[in-house]
Protein backbone atom coordinates (compact mmCIF):
# COMPACT_ATOMS: atom_id res chain seq x y z
CA UNK A 1 0.00 0.00 0.00
CA UNK A 2 1.38 3.41 -0.99
CA UNK A 3 2.76 5.42 1.90
CA UNK A 4 1.03 8.80 2.30
CA UNK A 5 3.12 11.90 2.88
CA UNK A 6 1.25 12.89 6.05
CA UNK A 7 -0.68 11.23 8.87
CA UNK A 8 -2.71 13.17 11.43
CA UNK A 9 -3.04 11.32 14.75
CA UNK A 10 -5.88 12.49 17.01
CA UNK A 11 -6.52 10.94 20.46
CA UNK A 12 -10.19 11.27 21.39
CA UNK A 13 -11.96 10.83 24.70
CA UNK A 14 -15.57 12.00 25.04
CA UNK A 15 -15.29 14.49 22.19
CA UNK A 16 -18.67 14.07 20.49
CA UNK A 17 -19.35 17.82 20.73
CA UNK A 18 -16.09 18.65 18.93
CA UNK A 19 -15.82 15.93 16.27
CA UNK A 20 -18.08 17.51 13.59
CA UNK A 21 -16.34 20.93 13.67
CA UNK A 22 -12.93 19.29 13.95
CA UNK A 23 -13.48 17.11 10.90
CA UNK A 24 -14.85 19.95 8.82
CA UNK A 25 -11.92 22.27 9.53
CA UNK A 26 -9.29 19.53 9.37
CA UNK A 27 -10.46 18.08 6.06
CA UNK A 28 -10.63 21.54 4.49
CA UNK A 29 -6.98 22.09 5.43
CA UNK A 30 -5.80 18.66 4.25
CA UNK A 31 -7.67 18.77 0.92
CA UNK A 32 -5.94 22.06 0.11
CA UNK A 33 -2.54 20.59 0.93
CA UNK A 34 -0.25 19.50 -1.90
CA UNK A 35 0.36 16.06 -0.38
CA UNK A 36 -1.18 12.65 0.16
CA UNK A 37 -2.55 12.12 3.66
CA UNK A 38 -4.62 10.12 6.13
CA UNK A 39 -6.29 10.86 9.48
CA UNK A 40 -5.90 8.33 12.33
CA UNK A 41 -8.49 8.87 15.07
CA UNK A 42 -7.89 6.89 18.27
CA UNK A 43 -11.04 6.47 20.33
CA UNK A 44 -9.69 6.14 23.87
CA UNK A 45 -12.63 4.25 25.36
CA UNK A 46 -15.20 7.03 24.91
CA UNK A 47 -18.69 6.16 26.14
CA UNK A 48 -20.44 8.89 24.17
CA UNK A 49 -20.95 9.12 20.37
CA UNK A 50 -17.32 9.94 19.53
CA UNK A 51 -16.64 6.72 17.60
CA UNK A 52 -20.02 6.88 15.87
CA UNK A 53 -19.33 10.42 14.61
CA UNK A 54 -15.87 9.40 13.37
CA UNK A 55 -17.48 6.54 11.42
CA UNK A 56 -19.95 9.01 9.92
CA UNK A 57 -17.05 11.19 8.76
CA UNK A 58 -15.30 8.07 7.48
CA UNK A 59 -18.22 7.34 5.16
CA UNK A 60 -17.68 10.75 3.59
CA UNK A 61 -13.86 10.56 3.52
CA UNK A 62 -12.20 7.18 3.01
CA UNK A 63 -8.81 8.40 4.25
CA UNK A 64 -10.03 8.48 7.86
CA UNK A 65 -8.93 5.53 10.04
CA UNK A 66 -10.55 4.65 13.37
CA UNK A 67 -8.50 2.85 16.03
CA UNK A 68 -11.03 1.84 18.69
CA UNK A 69 -9.71 1.00 22.19
CA UNK A 70 -11.43 -1.59 24.35
CA UNK A 71 -11.42 0.90 27.25
CA UNK A 72 -9.76 4.12 28.35
CA UNK A 73 -5.95 3.77 28.48
CA UNK A 74 -4.94 7.44 28.54
CA UNK A 75 -3.57 9.97 26.09
CA UNK A 76 -0.02 8.56 26.00
CA UNK A 77 -1.28 5.11 24.97
CA UNK A 78 -3.66 6.65 22.43
CA UNK A 79 -0.93 8.71 20.75
CA UNK A 80 1.51 5.77 20.69
CA UNK A 81 -1.15 3.48 19.21
CA UNK A 82 -1.82 6.17 16.62
CA UNK A 83 1.88 6.14 15.73
CA UNK A 84 1.77 2.34 15.43
CA UNK A 85 -1.08 2.48 12.90
CA UNK A 86 -0.09 5.64 11.01
CA UNK A 87 1.48 5.04 7.61
CA UNK A 88 2.60 8.56 6.75
CA UNK A 89 6.20 9.67 6.23
CA UNK A 90 5.45 12.58 8.58
CA UNK A 91 3.04 12.38 11.52
CA UNK A 92 1.33 15.30 13.25
CA UNK A 93 -0.46 14.90 16.57
CA UNK A 94 -3.52 17.05 17.19
CA UNK A 95 -5.97 17.48 20.06
CA UNK A 96 -9.64 17.03 19.29
CA UNK A 97 -10.76 20.09 21.27
CA UNK A 98 -9.64 22.61 18.60
CA UNK A 99 -7.41 24.54 21.00
CA UNK A 100 -4.62 23.90 18.51
CA UNK A 101 -6.03 25.13 15.17
CA UNK A 102 -5.83 22.57 12.33
CA UNK A 103 -4.95 25.51 10.09
CA UNK A 104 -1.42 25.38 11.55
CA UNK A 105 -0.77 21.96 10.00
CA UNK A 106 0.75 23.32 6.74
CA UNK A 107 3.36 25.23 8.81
CA UNK A 108 4.52 22.04 10.53
CA UNK A 109 4.46 20.09 7.26
CA UNK A 110 6.61 22.77 5.60
CA UNK A 111 9.25 22.35 8.33
CA UNK A 112 9.42 18.60 7.63
CA UNK A 113 9.90 19.33 3.93
CA UNK A 114 12.82 21.56 4.92
CA UNK A 115 14.48 18.51 6.50
CA UNK A 116 13.43 18.62 10.17
CA UNK A 117 12.48 15.24 11.63
CA UNK A 118 10.89 16.69 14.80
CA UNK A 119 8.77 19.85 14.87
CA UNK A 120 8.08 21.13 18.38
CA UNK A 121 5.74 24.03 18.99
CA UNK A 122 5.22 27.00 21.31
CA UNK A 123 1.67 28.18 21.92
CA UNK A 124 1.34 31.82 20.85
CA UNK A 125 -1.15 34.03 22.77
CA UNK A 126 -2.39 31.16 24.94
CA UNK A 127 -6.11 31.30 25.67
CA UNK A 128 -5.88 29.80 29.15
CA UNK A 129 -6.45 31.20 32.62
CA UNK A 130 -3.72 33.29 34.29
CA UNK A 131 -3.19 30.55 36.87
CA UNK A 132 -2.75 27.84 34.23
CA UNK A 133 -0.32 29.92 32.17
CA UNK A 134 1.72 30.90 35.22
CA UNK A 135 1.87 27.33 36.52
CA UNK A 136 2.86 26.12 33.05
CA UNK A 137 5.68 28.68 32.83
CA UNK A 138 7.09 27.72 36.23
CA UNK A 139 6.81 24.01 35.47
CA UNK A 140 8.48 24.37 32.06
CA UNK A 141 11.44 26.15 33.64
CA UNK A 142 11.74 23.55 36.40
CA UNK A 143 11.52 20.60 33.99
CA UNK A 144 14.11 22.12 31.64
CA UNK A 145 16.54 22.48 34.52
CA UNK A 146 15.94 19.00 35.95
CA UNK A 147 15.79 17.03 32.71
CA UNK A 148 18.19 19.00 30.54
CA UNK A 149 15.63 18.89 27.68
CA UNK A 150 15.60 22.26 25.93
CA UNK A 151 11.93 22.73 25.07
CA UNK A 152 10.09 25.99 25.67
CA UNK A 153 6.60 24.50 25.78
CA UNK A 154 6.16 20.93 27.02
CA UNK A 155 2.37 21.03 26.99
CA UNK A 156 1.39 21.66 23.37
CA UNK A 157 -0.09 18.61 21.62
CA UNK A 158 0.31 19.99 18.09
CA UNK A 159 3.71 18.54 17.09
CA UNK A 160 5.25 16.79 14.11
CA UNK A 161 7.33 13.61 14.02
CA UNK A 162 9.04 11.86 11.14
CA UNK A 163 8.01 8.23 10.67
CA UNK A 164 11.45 7.13 11.88
CA UNK A 165 11.15 9.07 15.15
CA UNK A 166 7.60 7.79 15.67
CA UNK A 167 8.73 4.17 15.14
CA UNK A 168 11.46 4.61 17.74
CA UNK A 169 8.86 5.87 20.23
CA UNK A 170 6.62 2.88 19.56
CA UNK A 171 9.54 0.50 20.14
CA UNK A 172 10.18 1.93 23.60
CA UNK A 173 8.67 -0.27 26.29
CA UNK A 174 8.30 2.43 28.92
CA UNK A 175 5.02 2.11 30.79
CA UNK A 176 4.92 5.83 31.54
CA UNK A 177 6.73 8.52 29.61
CA UNK A 178 6.25 11.89 27.94
CA UNK A 179 6.25 11.62 24.16
CA UNK A 180 7.52 15.12 23.18
CA UNK A 181 10.47 14.79 25.57
CA UNK A 182 11.19 11.20 24.49
CA UNK A 183 11.22 12.25 20.83
CA UNK A 184 14.11 14.65 21.45
CA UNK A 185 16.38 11.64 22.09
CA UNK A 186 15.71 10.22 18.60
CA UNK A 187 15.57 13.38 16.48
CA UNK A 188 18.57 14.45 14.43
CA UNK A 189 17.24 17.80 13.23
CA UNK A 190 14.58 19.19 15.61
CA UNK A 191 13.06 22.64 15.30
CA UNK A 192 10.63 24.68 17.43
CA UNK A 193 8.06 27.05 15.93
CA UNK A 194 5.21 29.17 17.22
CA UNK A 195 1.60 28.13 16.58
CA UNK A 196 -1.78 29.65 17.35
CA UNK A 197 -3.92 28.73 20.33
CA UNK A 198 -7.65 29.04 20.95
CA UNK A 199 -10.25 28.46 23.64
CA UNK A 200 -11.58 24.94 23.92
CA UNK A 201 -14.46 24.73 21.45
CA UNK A 202 -16.84 22.50 23.44
CA UNK A 203 -16.80 20.32 26.55
CA UNK A 204 -14.38 20.33 29.45
CA UNK A 205 -10.63 19.83 29.63
CA UNK A 206 -9.52 16.24 30.20
CA UNK A 207 -6.55 17.57 32.19
CA UNK A 208 -7.63 19.09 35.50
CA UNK A 209 -4.99 20.35 37.91
CA UNK A 210 -4.25 17.00 39.56
CA UNK A 211 -3.70 15.31 36.18
CA UNK A 212 -1.42 18.12 35.06
CA UNK A 213 0.64 17.69 38.23
CA UNK A 214 0.80 13.92 37.63
CA UNK A 215 1.92 14.56 34.05
CA UNK A 216 4.73 16.84 35.21
CA UNK A 217 5.79 14.22 37.76
CA UNK A 218 5.92 11.66 34.94
CA UNK A 219 8.07 14.01 32.92
CA UNK A 220 10.54 14.70 35.73
CA UNK A 221 10.91 11.14 37.03
CA UNK A 222 11.16 9.55 33.57
CA UNK A 223 13.90 11.78 32.25
CA UNK A 224 15.98 12.81 35.25
CA UNK A 225 17.50 11.58 38.52
CA UNK A 226 17.91 15.20 39.59
CA UNK A 227 15.25 14.90 42.36
CA UNK A 228 17.18 12.01 43.93
CA UNK A 229 20.40 13.99 43.87
CA UNK A 230 18.57 16.98 45.30
CA UNK A 231 17.26 14.80 48.14
CA UNK A 232 20.81 13.64 48.84
CA UNK A 233 22.00 17.24 49.07
CA UNK A 234 19.05 18.24 51.26
CA UNK A 235 19.66 15.24 53.52
CA UNK A 236 23.32 16.17 53.91
CA UNK A 237 22.30 19.73 54.74
CA UNK A 238 19.85 18.61 57.41
CA UNK A 239 22.43 16.21 58.84
CA UNK A 240 24.96 19.05 59.11
CA UNK A 241 22.30 21.28 60.69
CA UNK A 242 21.51 18.55 63.20
CA UNK A 243 25.18 18.25 64.20
CA UNK A 244 25.43 22.02 64.68
CA UNK A 245 22.19 22.08 66.71
CA UNK A 246 23.45 19.23 68.88
CA UNK A 247 26.69 21.08 69.60
CA UNK A 248 24.77 24.25 70.46
CA UNK A 249 22.56 22.32 72.90
CA UNK A 250 25.57 20.66 74.56
CA UNK A 251 27.47 23.92 74.92
CA UNK A 252 24.36 25.74 76.12
CA UNK A 253 23.72 23.11 78.77
CA UNK A 254 27.32 23.30 79.98
CA UNK A 255 27.18 27.07 80.23
CA UNK A 256 23.55 27.63 81.25
CA UNK A 257 22.73 24.42 83.10
CA UNK A 258 19.60 22.25 82.96
CA UNK A 259 17.18 25.15 82.91
CA UNK A 260 18.59 26.43 79.61
CA UNK A 261 18.28 22.95 78.08
CA UNK A 262 14.65 22.55 79.16
CA UNK A 263 13.72 25.90 77.71
CA UNK A 264 14.87 24.70 74.29
CA UNK A 265 12.38 21.82 74.13
CA UNK A 266 10.10 23.46 71.51
CA UNK A 267 13.10 24.31 69.34
CA UNK A 268 14.23 20.70 69.38
CA UNK A 269 10.68 19.57 68.62
CA UNK A 270 10.49 21.95 65.67
CA UNK A 271 13.72 20.66 64.18
CA UNK A 272 12.57 17.10 64.79
CA UNK A 273 9.41 17.74 62.80
CA UNK A 274 11.48 19.21 59.96
CA UNK A 275 13.69 16.12 59.87
CA UNK A 276 10.72 13.75 59.99
CA UNK A 277 8.90 15.68 57.26
CA UNK A 278 11.95 15.64 55.00
CA UNK A 279 12.31 11.90 55.51
CA UNK A 280 8.70 11.23 54.55
CA UNK A 281 9.13 13.43 51.49
CA UNK A 282 12.23 11.48 50.53
CA UNK A 283 10.46 8.15 51.04
CA UNK A 284 7.57 9.35 48.87
CA UNK A 285 9.85 10.35 46.03
CA UNK A 286 11.82 7.11 46.25
CA UNK A 287 8.51 5.26 46.27
CA UNK A 288 7.54 7.05 43.06
CA UNK A 289 10.66 5.75 41.30
CA UNK A 290 10.25 2.25 42.76
CA UNK A 291 6.59 2.22 41.72
CA UNK A 292 7.59 2.96 38.14
CA UNK A 293 10.07 0.09 38.23
CA UNK A 294 7.26 -2.17 39.44
CA UNK A 295 4.96 -1.02 36.62
CA UNK A 296 7.71 -1.54 34.06
CA UNK A 297 8.75 -5.08 35.07
CA UNK A 298 5.17 -6.35 34.85
CA UNK A 299 5.34 -5.95 31.04
CA UNK A 300 1.59 -5.38 30.95
CA UNK A 301 0.28 -4.40 27.51
CA UNK A 302 -0.13 -0.60 27.34
CA UNK A 303 -3.39 -0.77 25.37
CA UNK A 304 -5.92 -3.18 23.86
CA UNK A 305 -7.44 -2.35 20.48
CA UNK A 306 -10.99 -3.53 19.86
CA UNK A 307 -10.83 -2.85 16.11
CA UNK A 308 -8.96 -0.90 13.45
CA UNK A 309 -11.42 0.37 10.86
CA UNK A 310 -10.33 1.48 7.40
CA UNK A 311 -12.74 1.97 4.52
CA UNK A 312 -12.60 -1.06 2.25
CA UNK A 313 -10.57 -3.07 4.76
CA UNK A 314 -11.52 -3.48 8.36
CA UNK A 315 -15.11 -2.24 8.23
CA UNK A 316 -16.21 -5.72 7.21
CA UNK A 317 -13.41 -7.62 8.96
CA UNK A 318 -12.30 -5.75 12.10
CA UNK A 319 -8.72 -6.35 13.25
CA UNK A 320 -8.45 -7.17 16.95
CA UNK A 321 -5.09 -6.34 18.52
CA UNK A 322 -3.60 -6.15 21.97
CA UNK A 323 -0.72 -3.89 22.96
CA UNK A 324 1.76 -2.99 20.24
Amino acid sequence: MTQPDLSIVIPMYHEERNVPALMERLLNVLRALDATWEVVCVNDGSKDRTAELVRAAQRQESRIVLVDFARNFGQHAAVTAGFAHARGAFIITLDADLQNPPEEIPNLFAQWRLGHDLVNTIRRDRQDTWFRKTASKITNQMVRKMSGIKLNDFGCMLRGYSAEVARQIVRCRESKTFIPALATFFARSPVEIQVGHADRAEGESKYPLHKLLALQLDLITNFSVYPLRLLFAVGMGFAALGVVLGLVLIIGRIIGGDSWSNNGTLTVLGFLLIFCGSQFFAFGLLGEYIGRIFQQVRLREPWVVRAVERVGEADEHPVIESGR
